[in-house]
């Protein structure tokens, strides 16, 4: 309690708060069972106790569950009764009551999820159709598609500060990026499929924009090495978004002939060394930055990729596709399980200066 006053003292001295509101506001915040421990003491624990997990902030409680599938449930029946226009006046009066008053963190997102799925489907109607190959830069119709998402989740993030409007975002701008650059390419080369003429080009720019997103979200990350504000959620999805693009652009341009990515992964036999060390090299990198999502989502990617091979059946599940199954699972299994012991052992290698902006082991 004493630790409590103290700091209410020094916020009065500051100007935070009004002159003699410190003992009124006392009693209150106590009533409520607010507690103010020793801050060296909090502190030392944040730091060693920081690495043992990696929960995101929107992860709370069953209560804001609940709500989500209320929100799930009630958005796909008002779609069904009366239209895909009437979503978008429910996303905004949910988003003022549940979002902007009460600050609930996974309705916040699955709301922004719905904003998303909204957005598409919208422009699809609007274009209409529903695009097929989005972002070769080809057509109007495809920059039109794209351009809508950062748009329309940019400001959805400026009303409520959800982290995942804002990375959803910046996904999308630098797929519209993208876009214009290979319109560009397009007309001065005047081949106006030239992203569909030039996949080794395409390859090796959606490497630069998957290095690009990654760089970005290690920008917010570096920010907030603590991960206690929000640019620690932004950094969270915005890795989320990095781990598949890098897996990904990089088969992708593994893949000399051309015939993109699914594709070029159908000869399993010549692609698993690239597969091993693409997925390795990812989980290095999330070993090193203490981002278990990064891992994660390039892991659920590869299995997506491989997924889409086998149903396509033209890949044969040889000894080699189990080599690297085994290879990967291996690898999963003791970075996993020694996630700790693994990244002090790693970051021990690393730069003093490295180091330091990183989060603690």
């Amino acid at each position: 309690m004493s630790e409590l006053k103290l700091i209410l003292d020094e916020a009065e001295r500051e100007g935070i708060i009004p002159t003699q509101v410190a003992d009124r506001l006392l009693p209150f915040l106590i009533e409520r069972g607010v507690k103010a421990e020793n801050r060296s003491a909090v502190r030392r624990g944040e730091m060693e106790a920081f690495s043992d997990t990696e929960t995101p902030s929107f992860v709370r409680g069953f209560h804001d569950v609940l709500i989500t599938i209320g929100i799930v449930v009630a958005l796909a029946g008002l779609w069904g009764i009366a239209s895909i226009y009437a979503v978008l006046p429910a996303i905004i009066v949910l988003a003022e009551i549940l979002v902007r008053r009460q600050r609930l963190a996974l309705p916040a997102v699955a709301l922004t999820i719905a904003l998303a799925v909204w957005t598409g489907f919208v422009s699809a109607v609007l274009l209409q159709g529903s695009p097929q190959i989005i972002g070769l830069g080809d057509n109007n119709e495809g920059l039109q598609y794209t351009l809508a998402f950062p748009v329309v989740l940019g400001l959805f993030y400026l009303l409520y500060r959800i982290p995942l409007a804002l990375a959803l975002a910046i996904m999308g701008a630098l797929v519209v990026l993208l876009q214009l650059v290979l319109r560009l390419l397009g007309w001065l080369t005047g081949d106006p499929l030239f992203a569909l003429n030039h996949a080794g080009v395409l390859s090796m720019m959606a490497v630069v924009c998957a290095v690009g997103l990654f760089a970005l979200a290690m920008r917010f990350d570096l920010k907030d090495p603590l991960r206690l504000t929000i640019n620690a959620d932004i950094a969270f999805w915005l890795h989320l978004g990095a781990a598949p693009a890098l897996l990904y652009s990089v088969i992708s341009l593994s893949d000399f002939g051309g015939r993109g990515t699914l594709a070029g992964l159908e000869t399993v036999s010549m692609r698993t060394p690239v597969v091993v060390v693409t997925v390795a090299a990812l989980m290095l990198i999330g070993l090193i930055i203490d981002r278990r999502a990064f891992v994660t989502s390039g892991l659920v990617s590869l299995g997506a990729a491989l997924y889409g091979i086998f149903r396509q059946g033209n890949a044969q599940v040889d000894t080699y596709v189990f080599i690297t199954l085994l290879t990967v699972g291996i690898i999963v299994l003791v970075i996993g399980t020694g996630w700790m012991p693994l990244r002090r052992f790693v970051m021990r290698l690393l730069p003093a200066t490295m180091q330091a902006r990183l989060p603690p082991a």
